[in-house]
């Protein structure tokens, strides 16, 4: 991904008092004198910053203002260690907002929208981003957070919202739960702004067609502001990544090296107006690729493709690697699958064993033939057989946050 003169007139003024401002890129960079970085060639042979860095900084190592600079705080889940604090100025909290709103606008939405708004709030980024987003657009905020789905229903249909902002797994629940009660017709959605996990296209159409709206992926993450740095368009299901706030690269997730435009490597991020914690060369382990070429609505900001996986998601079976939208990949091209699957991975009588969970209506003879030819086309594409076993639609566990779909017991 070229950078852009305006994005290198941004990133250089930052480099040039980073390490005055900010202890954290003081220890970091050590000796590198940033003076030295005079082009985009040498910024790229910078190195990475990764969540392990940020973890370090723990609580508030990465503040690079003063105390009474810092308006807000967001963090990390801290599931898998030490929580990520980023801290945030009052033109953070701005620029979020507008970032938002342009996400907004790009999927059509207008001041006479009503955006239902179901992911959680308080220390994560997601509701709050979503309703300033709202808020700046001039948009109505419905602000519900997440779970209690009675509620979720009824407010839908009272204020007749025309927006749903959700986990891919909390708007498939909504879908099922309204077609399951027959209330369709009361339902007044036309918008699906969807963030958080990655999703596959079976999930997706359904989600689509059982909610009767057109459905956009949001992009983001707590380190970088949150959800709203960049989303898809009407004209594409590429997501524009906002380049007046953002500089992209996309990298080998092995060698660091950046990889032409068009094929898949790992993304990486650097912040060029944020305040609280900027970020320089910031490794998100998301696998995407940039869509060279002009979109066809006219936007002059980057595309990336629909997030394919982490790096961190990887999951190695006799073998073989995977990630889930492999998995997804091969749920998607057997024919009588529903979208919901679950893999289970053990290790057996000296053997690592897969199997692998999936949603069908088909019964008896038919449910045994969807799962011949799903294990047929899980081996012609990923390289080793499951054990495909079919169950009953709604049978595997829905989330109102993150589902949790491949499960490693061998550990």
């Amino acid at each position: 991904m070229t950078m852009t003169p305006a994005q290198w007139e941004a990133i250089s003024a930052s480099l040039a008092t980073l390490k005055e401002r900010s202890p954290f890129y003081a220890r970091k960079f050590g000796d590198i004198d940033l003076a030295d970085i005079t082009s985009p060639a040498q910024f790229s042979g910078l190195p990475f910053t990764d969540k392990a860095d940020l973890r370090q900084a723990y609580p508030l190592g990465l503040a690079a203002v003063p105390d009474e600079k810092i308006v807000r705080i967001h963090s990390s889940s801290g599931t898998t260690g030490t929580p990520v604090i980023i801290p945030y100025t009052q033109r953070d909290i701005d620029d979020w907002a507008c970032m938002f709103a342009r996400c907004y606008q790009y999927a059509g939405l207008t001041p006479r929208d009503r955006v239902q708004i179901t992911p959680g709030y308080g220390l994560w980024t997601a509701g709050i981003g979503f309703q300033a987003g709202a808020e700046r657009l001039g948009a109505m905020a419905v602000p519900m957070g997440p779970g209690n789905t009675d509620k979720q229903l009824q407010m839908m249909i009272d204020l007749k919202s025309t927006v749903l902002c959700a986990t891919s797994s909390y708007a498939l629940l909504l879908a099922e739960e309204i077609e399951r009660r027959g209330i369709g017709d009361q339902i007044c959605l036309r918008k699906g702004i969807i963030g958080s996990e990655r999703w596959g296209e079976k999930m997706r159409a359904r989600i689509a067609s059982e909610l009767g709206v057109e459905l956009y992926d949001i992009y983001g993450l707590t380190e970088v502001y949150g959800p709203g740095i960049g989303i898809n368009c009407r004209a594409d299901s590429a997501m524009h990544i906002w380049a007046d706030y953002v500089y992209l690269e996309v990298v080998d997730p092995v060698t660091g090296e950046p990889v032409p435009d068009g094929q898949v490597g790992e993304i990486v991020l650097t912040t060029l107006r944020k305040e609280g914690a900027p970020l320089v060369r910031f490794r998100t382990h998301d696998l995407s690729r940039v869509v060279p070429g002009p979109c066809e609505c006219g936007s002059p900001h980057p595309r990336i493709d629909i997030i394919t996986g982490r790096t961190d998601d990887m999951v190695k079976v006799k073998g073989v690697n995977m990630f889930p939208a492999q998995i997804e990949e091969v749920i998607r091209f057997t024919d009588g699958t529903s979208s919901e699957y679950q893999v289970m991975i053990d290790h057996l009588m000296g053997h690592d064993v897969l199997t692998l969970f999936f949603e069908t209506a088909a019964t008896g003879e038919e449910r045994e033939q969807v799962e011949r030819s799903l294990e047929a086309i899980f081996k012609a594409k990923i390289g080793m057989t499951p054990q495909a076993k079919g169950v009953s639609i709604g049978e595997l566990p829905r989330s109102e946050k993150k589902t949790r779909r491949i499960f490693d017991n061998r550990y």
